[in-house]
């Protein structure tokens, strides 16, 4: 079963991360690299990204004959997408267990952040199947 653990933040959350010290954001991605690590050697692991600042972001609609029309950023929403993991588990619980270690990473200090970490599965069509 496959997976996506996606973490947002607010903007607040945001300009916090900016301010935090060299060490801590060091220290926070060490503790990403090992947590993709021990996923990569479980064999659960199958992609992980992280997103461009929120200020970066736009809405596309298709204008006029499929033309792209963008709507600047997305100031209205009250949280924004900063990167996923997509993991390939045996249920359930394995995906919130992961998505726990996840949100307990380490913030300023060492502090543990407990940041929410939305836990959708990603639902598979055959293509050779009518919907």
């Amino acid at each position: 079963m496959k997976y996506i653990l996606l973490m947002a933040s607010t903007k607040a959350g945001v300009d916090a991360y900016k301010a935090w010290s060299t060490k801590d954001i060091q220290a926070h991605f060490a503790f990403l690299t090992s947590l993709n690590k021990e996923l990569s050697e479980s064999g659960e692991f199958v992609a992980t990204e992280g997103l461009g600042m929120p200020g970066e972001g736009k809405v596309v609609r298709a204008g006029k004959n499929g033309a792209p029309i963008t709507d600047g950023v997305f100031p209205e929403a009250k949280e924004f997408l900063l990167g996923y993991w997509i993991v390939d588990v045996e249920s359930p619980q394995r995906a919130y267990e992961i998505a726990a270690r996840l949100s307990a990473g380490p913030g300023p200090g060492g502090a543990t952040l407990s940041m929410p970490i939305e836990v959708r599965q990603i639902m598979s069509v055959r293509t050779d199947e009518p919907l």
